[in-house]
């Protein structure tokens, strides 16, 4: 059985090389890179051959491009941020002999400004990555795609090894652009929103992630999450409030 990586890039300089490191051993490599003014590209070309690049039409698009590139009986989509340890490495490949499945969801531990968050609703965090080529497309959807894949699906215990947040200016960029995009996700669907709307998402957020979900359980990083969710969620339905003001 052979193993055929996806990657999607745009200005991933501090991440990529990490995480092509850690897929070295796969059979194929395909980075699709949408516009980096960064050196994205060049580390990538050190590692794989297959480097492509393209416009950027939303998440799910950009996976199904790179998905379309893909040669292996087998998929694993990795993001830039994430890294494969030689443990999971061996449950991949162990699972790829499975001849019942057709895929598997695969745990993340995500690190939050120096700290690996297992509450507040980010672990085990399950993700549908690893599938039969032939099995499973991408959802076209701008934000928060997955995958669709025909057949059993399984799950590992290895978790991927997620950088989801190196320090606090990372967290203001990702709040600020997937706001925006769910906000834009939002209106086409014909939700509506006001500011107490937004206040009240937004407060919500914070309740459910640093009481309900047990953030405080991560320290002074649980409260950050807890409050940065709140933030997004409030972003998210000013933005779709202004969306609407706009149109």
């Amino acid at each position: 059985m052979t193993l055929s990586v996806i990657i999607i890039t745009k200005n991933e300089s501090t991440h990529i090389g990490g995480c092509l490191q850690s897929v070295a051993w796969a059979d194929e490599i395909i980075v699709l890179d949408s516009g980096s003014v960064d050196n994205t590209v060049d580390l990538c070309r050190v590692v794989t051959d297959k480097v492509y690049s393209t416009d950027w039409q939303g998440f799910g698009i950009q996976k199904q491009r790179a998905l379309d590139k893909a040669t292996g009986d087998w998929v694993l989509s990795i993001d830039a941020d994430e890294i494969v340890t030689p443990e999971l490495k061996a449950e991949i490949q162990q699972a790829m002999q499975a001849s019942d499945m057709n895929g598997f969801e695969i745990p993340r531990l995500s690190n939050y400004c120096g700290r690996a968050m297992r509450h507040g609703g980010w672990f085990p965090d399950y993700v549908l990555r690893l599938f039969r080529r032939e099995f499973g497309e991408f959802t076209n959807h701008v934000v928060h795609e997955r995958v669709l894949v025909d057949g059993h699906i399984g799950r590992l215990h290895t978790p991927f090894l997620h950088d989801a947040f190196v320090d606090f200016e990372e967290v203001l960029h990702k709040v600020n652009n997937y706001s925006t995009l769910g906000a834009t996700v939002l209106y086409e669907r014909g939700v509506r929103s006001s500011l107490p709307k937004a206040i009240m998402k937004g407060v919500w957020t914070f309740i459910r992630t640093y009481f309900l979900k047990a953030a405080f359980l991560d320290g002074q990083q649980g409260l950050m999450l807890a409050i940065s969710n709140a933030e997004g969620a409030y972003y998210k339905y000013v933005k779709l409030w202004a969306l609407q003001h706009l149109k």
